[in-house]
């Protein structure tokens, strides 16, 4: 119930849209009155008097116009309910995706991207129903009950107790069903999330499945998942089978009872059978709002196992410093230095006592076998994960205190893994400045090696490169994502195997625009090839998480160690005459 109150905190925002609501559902339940009353006046007073037939159609377009402004009223009440329900799901949905973007990466990396979207997407929307059935039914139907049952008892006390009398029963029920449905509802909401995950994995990898030919395997696994929601549905259904008609039963135990009882007082003399009539009418229209509220119990409970799941991403740690902290100034030298920095990643030892130092203006290439550590140090800079130990700094200042936007507007990182968003190559750059004109789109382009291949494509700036920049070869891809760091000029960059996507005349394309841009930079350089590090002001090399070299390209041949091994088994073997290749 936390959570459903949790959902309901927010039509605060919004007094009086919620007040227009209240209006309506008092007026709509005055209205509801008129026709049980007309009637019951009716039978009672017109019928048999001849004198006063003439009256007849006078109380006829009274019943009429009851309906008239009772639904006049509804109409107006879904119209203002609808304003209210989007705008407070739009809230939500807002908050959110806002929490999301605060969320540290390693809350992600437990994260499947299915499971985030359903959550987003599917889960706000069952909340929604939660807010729309529980304002417009449930607000209408408890003013209804209430109100009515008052009447009932001012007609008949003791034919309105027999007629109540089911009324304890059914809350019973109501209960039961609530405090023993909350985990079925979770469990059909979890297997639904289970089935999205898949079906998004699936269909992003849908290139891989194939080329292993793997379709009736990936078939069967979907149809596994597929069968889990149905059988975590099927259950669900099973009890609302029983808890449904069972309520309905006892719902027409009233019917009864005020057959029986009211049937007796008016054979007795002690009820008109216009207010009898006016009895059975009234009794409709008390026991009408009761199964509406049986009805929502289902939807309260489907809302609350969403709601669940959406308050567990909104009450998530955020990353530390997210949006406050200390303040780079608007122009940084740029020296960086890693103190004796530990990171454990799950309570996995990745890094051990790292220390680099990397004056500013300076290239500082990462060597090591996969595995070593060279990306963590990097995403450790960038502050995409927190070190577990010692002490990163920016011209003295430790990047532990800053607000993290502040560290990444000094920041270009260019990954091993190109990624471009679904949207045209100019919304791609412009992620990096969004105020760049054409002019500056085309310079960082044309600094990338990437202008040519741009103004062949059918729309240049605007065409799109589909998801993940599905249009583009791997090497296109990543010339705009160093187009992409070029156009944001940071003082500090970072590239993570910036040139691993292209061939070898493109990379020494790239390498001489790389050249200039890391000119009077600090940049920090993972790569493989020779070309990309040799003449990196210094290098160190990685080994399980620890620095155990560190050098110029030259002075670490000389040393014969692990970088001079590095260099006769990869691409960074030293030509035999003595000169590099």
């Amino acid at each position: 119930m936390k959570s459903i109150l949790r959902v309901f905190s927010y039509l605060r925002h919004y007094p009086g849209l919620a007040v227009a609501q209240l209006f309506c559902a008092l007026l709509m339940t005055l209205a509801v009155f008129v026709f049980p009353n007309v009637t019951g006046y009716v039978i009672d007073e017109i019928f048999p008097n001849p004198e006063r037939h003439g009256e007849f159609y006078f109380w006829i377009v009274a019943a009429l116009g009851g309906f008239f402004i009772k639904e006049g009223l509804n109409s107006l009440r879904i119209f203002i309910n609808n304003i209210f329900e989007q705008k407070v799901i739009f809230d939500i949905r807002s908050d959110l995706y806002e929490k999301i973007q605060r969320l540290p990466l390693q809350w992600f990396d437990t994260r499947r991207t299915g499971d985030i979207m359903t959550r987003v997407v599917e889960d706000v929307t069952n909340m929604e129903r939660v807010l729309i059935d529980g304002i417009e039914q449930g607000l209408i139907a408890a003013l209804q009950v209430v109100g009515i049952g008052a009447f009932l008892f001012y007609l008949n006390p003791s034919v309105a107790a027999w007629a109540t009398l089911p009324v304890p029963f059914l809350a019973a029920g109501a209960w039961i069903y609530s405090t023993r449905g909350r985990d079925r509802y979770r469990n059909q909401r979890d297997a639904a999330s289970d089935l999205n995950a898949l079906l998004h994995d699936n269909v992003s990898g849908v290139r891989q499945i194939k080329a292993y030919a793997a379709e009736a395997v990936e078939h069967a696994r979907f149809n596994r998942f597929s069968d889990l929601l149905r059988v975590a549905t099927l259950r669900m259904m099973k009890w609302w089978a029983l808890y449904s008609p069972g309520m309905s039963f006892v719902r027409m135990i009233g019917y009864v009872l005020v057959l029986a009882f009211g049937g007796a007082a008016v054979m007795r003399g002690e009820l008109t059978e216009g207010d009898f009539t006016k009895f059975l009418l009234f009794l409709s229209l008390f026991y009408e709002p009761i199964d509406r509220l049986n009805s929502l119990n289902q939807m309260v409970l489907s809302g609350r196992a969403a709601a669940d799941r959406v308050f567990e991403i909104l009450d998530a740690d955020e990353e530390r410093n997210s949006t406050v902290g200390a303040h780079l100034p608007e122009k940084i030298a740029g020296h960086v230095r890693f103190e004796n920095v530990s990171f454990s990643y799950q309570e996995q030892p990745t890094l051990h006592g790292v220390t680099l130092d990397a004056p500013a203006g300076q290239t500082i290439a990462l060597v090591g076998s996969t595995g070593a550590g060279k990306t963590t140090v990097l995403s450790l800079l960038a502050r995409f994960y927190e070190a577990t130990a010692g002490e990163i700094t920016i011209d003295g200042t430790n990047t532990a205190t800053l607000a993290k936007t502040s560290l990444r507007d000094r920041l270009a990182y260019v990954t091993q893994e190109p990624f471009l968003f679904n949207g045209t190559v100019r919304e791609n750059l412009q992620l990096a400045k969004r105020e760049a004109t054409d002019v500056d789109l085309w310079s960082a382009l044309a600094a990338a090696h990437a202008e040519s291949f741009v103004r062949a494509l059918p729309e240049g700036l605007d065409t799109n490169v589909g998801e993940r920049g599905v249009k583009l070869s791997g090497g296109e891809k990543q010339r705009l994502s160093i187009a992409r760091a070029l156009l944001k000029n940071a003082p500090i960059l970072l590239l993570d195997e910036a040139t691993a996507s292209v061939d070898s005349e493109t990379e020494r394309q790239i390498q001489d625009a790389l050249d200039q841009l890391m000119a009077n930079r600090t940049a920090f350089v993972i790569a493989h090839r020779l070309s990309t590090i040799q003449n990196a002001d210094r290098i160190y090399v990685l080994e399980k998480g620890r620095v155990i070299e560190q050098g110029t390209h030259s002075s670490l041949l000389l040393e014969g160690g692990k970088y001079a091994e590095l260099c006769r088994k990869s691409f960074l073997a030293p030509d035999p005459s003595g000169s590099t290749a």
